[in-house]
């Protein structure tokens, strides 16, 4: 799978605090390695039905896109991403 960081991921990421920067490493292998795993709580955003959102923590985010067979990272952030994901 060819993962893609948009630069408002990336830009996203190095607003995050590092424990949350560690967390989303964490998580982001875990997802690359099973999408479906129970920690991740993946789920579509009703607002843009081609985007979808994990968890990194209780509090943080991150958002993505599947385009064919690759993974579009577009956002990271608190809840407040989901607004515009």
């Amino acid at each position: 799978m060819e993962v893609i960081r948009l630069n408002s991921f990336k830009r996203d990421y190095k607003k995050l605090p590092l424990v949350i920067q560690k967390k989303l490493d964490k998580q982001l292998q875990l997802f690359i390695q099973n999408p479906g795993h129970p920690s991740l709580r993946v789920r579509k955003i009703e607002r843009d039905p081609r985007c979808w959102e994990a968890r990194i923590s209780r509090e943080y985010r991150f958002t993505f896109e599947w385009v064919k067979d690759i993974l579009l990272l577009r956002r990271a952030g608190t809840h407040d991403i989901l607004k515009n994901p």
